[in-house]
This record gives C-alpha cells, sequence and structure tokens, in this order.
C-alpha cells in the first residue's frame, strides 16, 4: 500500500535502535469516553508532527475499531496480534511495533481487541500488562502516544496505568461536559491506586467554532474549574487548557479514507497548522511543576466535577432546570472494572490565537 512516499508492509520489521539524547520517554495517554471527539486524529496528526520535528514517537492503538490503525494507512484484517496479541502476550511489544512514517511507529490493532476484557479478567495484574509490554523499550523512544478506546474499561486502564501524563480532547459543547467529571474522577482513582504518576496534563479543544459564542462559554468554565484545583493532591491540579485550539477544518476528516495524516494529505490547511502548534507546545512548554515532598498542600476541598457545569449555557437552556454532571468514581459494570478491583491492586515494583 503507497502512503505518499511510504510503502507501507506488515513484515519485515525494521530493528530499532537508541535514541538519542538523556531524555525520558514521555508516555501520554489520549483519552476521553466519549466517541467523536477526536482523540485519533489527535494522536495521528500530533504524532506525526513530533515525528517531523525529529523525535522518535511509537503510537499504540487500543480502540477495537482500529482508527488509528487505518489513520495511518494499514488494514486491520491484515494484522495477525497487534495489541491484541502484546494484551494476551502472545506477542512481544517490539515485535508487533511498525515503521509507518519516519520516526514514526505503529503497536496496531484489530477487532480481537474486543474479547481482550473477558479473556483477562482472571488475570492477576491486568491493568499493568502495557506497562510491562513497554518497560524495556523506554530508552528506544522520546513519545508514547496511546489512542484510548471510547469507554473506561480495561483497555484504558492499562493505557492509564502505562502513561503519565493525561491529554483530553473535548469539544467545547455542553453536552461534552457531562461526561468530563466521571472521567476526571476515575483517572484520579488510577492515580491514587494503580499509578501515583498518572496526571493530567491538559485539555484540547477541538472542533472550535469561533464564529459561536457557546465555545468560548464552556472554555471559562473549564477554565475557572481548572484553576480552583491548583494546590490540591488531586490528579488534575495542574492541568490546564491548551493555548491552541482545533478548528473545524474539512480536510482532517477526508485525511482518514486516504490512509494520510493531515500533514501528507493537506499540508497548508487549517488542522495541519494547528496541529503542528500543539506538537511545539508539547515538546517545548508542556511540563509538570512536580511538587516536592516537602511542598505543604493547601488545606482545602477538592473541587468536585460537578462544578464545571454551572454557569454554562446554551441559548436553549436558558430558562430550563439544568441536569447535574453524573459523577461516579469508577466505570459502570459493563466496563469490567470494579471498586473493589482498583482498590486490592498494587503497582508493581519497580487563523489562530487566543480565543
Amino acid at each position: 500500500m503507497v502512503i505518499g512516499d511510504w510503502l507501507l508492509v506488515i513484515k519485515p520489521r525494521l530493528p530499532i535502535t537508541n535514541r538519542t539524547g538523556n531524555v525520558e520517554l514521555r508516555k501520554i495517554a489520549v483519552l476521553n469516553q466519549k466517541g467523536g471527539v477526536g482523540k485519533t486524529t489527535t494522536v495521528v496528526n500530533t504524532a506525526a508532527a513530533l515525528a517531523g520535528m525529529g523525535s522518535k514517537v511509537v503510537v499504540v492503538d487500543l480502540d477495537p475499531q482500529a482508527h488509528l490503525t487505518i489513520h495511518l494507512g494499514l488494514e486491520p484484517q491484515a494484522i495477525e496480534a497487534g495489541s491484541y496479541g502484546v494484551l494476551t502476550k502472545e506477542a512481544g511489544f517490539g515485535e508487533e511495533i511498525l515503521l509507518v512514517r519516519p520516526n514514526l511507529w505503529l503497536l496496531p490493532a484489530n477487532i480481537d481487541l474486543v474479547g481482550a476484557e473477558s479473556e483477562l479478567v482472571s488475570v492477576v495484574g491486568r491493568e499493568t500488562i502495557l506497562r510491562e509490554a513497554v518497560k524495556s523499550f523506554e530508552d528506544k523512544f522520546d513519545y508514547l502516544m496511546i489512542d484510548c478506546p471510547p469507554s473506561l474499561g480495561l483497555l484504558t486502564l492499562n493505557a492509564l496505568a502505562a502513561a503519565e501524563e493525561v491529554l483530553i480532547p473535548l469539544q467545547p459543547h455542553f453536552l461534552a461536559l457531562q461526561g468530563f467529571g466521571k472521567l476526571l474522577q476515575t483517572i484520579d482513582l488510577v492515580n491514587k491506586r494503580i499509578n501515583p504518576d498518572l496526571k493530567v496534563q491538559g485539555v484540547l479543544l477541538c472542533m472550535f467554532d469561533t464564529r459561536a459564542s457557546l465555545p468560548n462559554e464552556v472554555r471559562a468554565d473549564i477554565e475557572y474549574f481548572l484553576e480552583s484545583a491548583r494546590g490540591t493532591n488531586c490528579a488534575w491540579a495542574q492541568a490546564q487548557i491548551l493555548p491552541i485550539f482545533i478548528r473545524r477544518n474539512i480536510k482532517l476528516a477526508e485525511a482518514p479514507s486516504y490512509g494520510q495524516t493531515i500533514f501528507e494529505y493537506e499540508p497548508n490547511c487549517h488542522g495541519a497548522e494547528d496541529y503542528k502548534k500543539v506538537a511545539e507546545f508539547i515538546h517545548t512548554q508542556f511540563q509538570f511543576d512536580i511538587q516536592s515532598d516537602t511542598e505543604v498542600v493547601q488545606e482545602q476541598s477538592i473541587p468536585s466535577p460537578t462544578d464545571i457545569n454551572q454557569g454554562s449555557e446554551t441559548d436553549d437552556e436558558r430558562n430550563q432546570d439544568k441536569l447535574p454532571i453524573e459523577i461516579k468514581a469508577i466505570p459502570q459494570p459493563d466496563s469490567q472494572v470494579s471498586t473493589s478491583e482498583l482498590t486490592q491492586t498494587t503497582p508493581p515494583d519497580t487563523e489562530q490565537n487566543q480565543p
């Protein structure tokens, strides 16, 4: 299959050399349990931009729909094991990643991933399989980006256990906020029970319409909510809204059908410009301020994710009672993850400016 100047093949796999420099691998999970908010588009194009800047990047497709795999020009039916094989320990991480662009590797997915949760339900340490698989390759790459499925099940739990940063793509709509609180609560629970290094890096506003007032209202509400968490010990205490938003752009929707990144499909469009700025911001500016053990955390209550909904109304919803965001600290029953499971798990040793 020819993608631009690239001929993509499943085999042979190319050897991976050590990266240059001493910078630690940055592991980023791109997560939102709501579908259609731009997760895969964000992973593909941010990773492609980082790779174009010279960083060695590996992206992981943990979605049974395999949209990340398709977006990068591979046929899921041609994948023999991929991320499913890694999670079931039938294949190694290094055996399954494929070089798909210069400096860009992919751990692909196929429909077999649907059965991974039920197959792993009785496996001890099933939440940290991906983390253990990646561990021996941390000196090979500069960035690991994980495309999470639109759910909060075992696949997402593996991504959160393996990552250290969470980037949340979000449409600036009222309904998009309804699951935002639940998502933050889940991340915070994983931070406390499984992965103490996990932090919410920030929120990326996608499909932003500069002509409408609602996106700016939603943006202001999220900023106020995140700011109120400063100084607390919650997993989103250092989170911020990226100062770059992704404008509505039809080219971003067209590129996947050609198996191309936006930089290959239409490098001069707004989408390419926006994602290039996102990659530059993450690479050069977006670093956490790690609190020292001696720093005193302010004695204030952690803001409830329900507070984010206050003060945000659309024209159609004015003068109507608004539904509060339903907050649950654990996934729904069909996600295969329970409160006891998290509680009993222990980590293993070891045109665009500001809108």
